[in-house]
């Protein structure tokens, strides 16, 4: 398939997942406001059908490894696209996501992310942020459900690298729960910027647990060491070699 035909597949695929978000969003609004479970099933709907359509319009498959938790966790994720949030997403019972404060605002995602039981976070404030975010944790965590923290606080491209923050150890010590790291390669096939996507096979791989009371620095150390390592792994499985980006 040419170059030209795959983008015009990306741009119409790309077109329909925010037109059938839209969709979803208003047909499950009464349910959703007056019910959370209708809001997780919205969520849940649209992760299936925009994976589902991934393969089918751009020939990017998917593949979840590893056990996915079903348990009270920290999940320790590496972040490259939308596409590893939606594969999470649809693997576990009932994610809950750290995520910027602005996206409350957005349309459609704002309210369903507050009905989920999203954190939102002032990435700009830090230690503030760090300390609210964990007070509003546990507020949250009065109904059961597997904790997403991106370590690295943002999207980073394959190959490319940014240090882990310390919110994640933070969260983990003040739960006492274990946390699960994530691996991806998402962003070979789905970049975090333009609307090229790629076919392919995008993988999501859950990590053994680093069970509960870690040193903090140790933690840090781990988390990096294992998500990276694995990422790394599986880019270079699909061909994409993360040194050349360097």
């Amino acid at each position: 398939m040419s170059k030209a035909v795959q983008w015009i597949r990306s741009l119409v695929f790309m077109f329909v997942i925010y037109l059938w978000m839209l969709i979803l969003g208003i047909v499950f609004l009464p349910y959703a406001v007056f019910a959370k479970r209708g809001a997780l099933q919205a969520c849940k709907t649209y992760a299936r059908s925009t994976l589902w359509l991934a393969r089918w319009m751009v020939g990017i498959r998917s593949e979840v490894r590893g056990t996915p938790p079903t348990g009270e966790v920290v999940i320790g994720a590496k972040h490259q696209s939308f596409l590893d949030i939606i594969m999470i997403f649809n693997a576990i019972p009932h994610g809950k996501f750290i995520m910027k404060r602005e996206l409350l605002w957005t349309p459609i995602i704002g309210m369903y992310a507050r009905r989920l039981g999203c954190i939102p976070v002032n990435r700009g404030k830090k230690g503030a942020a760090v300390a609210k975010m964990v007070k509003d944790v546990a507020k949250e965590f009065t109904e059961p459900g597997q904790l997403v923290i991106y370590p690295q606080g943002t999207r980073v491209a394959p190959g490319a690298k940014k240090p882990y923050k310390v919110g994640t150890a933070v969260l983990y010590e003040g739960l006492g729960f274990p946390c699960v790291p994530v691996a991806t390669n998402a962003g070979v096939f789905w970049p975090r910027t333009g609307l090229m996507r790629k076919p392919g096979l995008a993988i999501v791989d859950f990590l053994e647990p680093i069970e509960p009371g870690v040193e903090r620095e140790e933690f840090l150390e781990r988390l990096e060491n294992v998500i990276e390592t694995r990422s790394d792994a599986l880019m270079q499985e699909v061909g994409f070699d993360p040194d050349a980006v360097h």
